[in-house]
């Protein structure tokens, strides 16, 4: 089912986005709580004229994004970690975290942004992947490594 988002969702788009979900997540949520429109052809219609007078915010936002992703690929991220018997890790990585360590480096992205393909937790050391949707039109995916820290502390 066709939908236009009327707000930001997590894990599924930004106000604007056309999409197609599933039926019941549409009716029976995304509808009903003012979240999504039915993707009618007035409603398309209407949805891009606003966004043709937005352009110049527009621009503004993906520029900004464009400076964001700059810092993230000149960005090295390594996560220090204690590690228990076997390679686990005591808890886990989550987009809380990495919104934490982005913070930390001058950068700052809602959580809610972030995604970690997969189980959405890191329990293992290692090198991985995330996700950040910087902008409507732009998603751009980082590398990280989590190590296990030093005794030394």
């Amino acid at each position: 089912m066709k939908i236009i988002l009327k707000k930001d969702v997590d894990n599924l788009g930004f106000q604007y986005d056309e999409l197609d979900v599933k039926p019941g997540y549409a009716r029976n949520y995304l509808i009903p709580k003012g979240y999504a429109i039915l993707a009618l052809p007035g409603n398309v219609k209407h949805i891009n004229e606003t966004l043709k007078q937005r352009s110049k915010k527009e621009r503004f936002l993906i520029d900004k994004s464009k400076k964001i992703e700059d810092k993230l690929k000149k960005l090295i991220i390594k996560i220090p970690v204690k590690v228990g018997k076997g390679g686990k890790l005591f808890g886990s990585i989550n987009n809380q975290e990495l919104m934490k360590v982005l913070k930390n480096e001058g950068i700052y992205i809602d959580k809610k942004f972030i995604r970690i393909p997969g189980n959405k937790v890191i329990k293992t050391i290692g090198k991985h992947q995330a996700s950040i949707r910087l902008h409507r039109k732009r998603e751009f995916t980082f590398n990280f490594e989590v190590f296990t820290s030093s005794s030394s502390t």
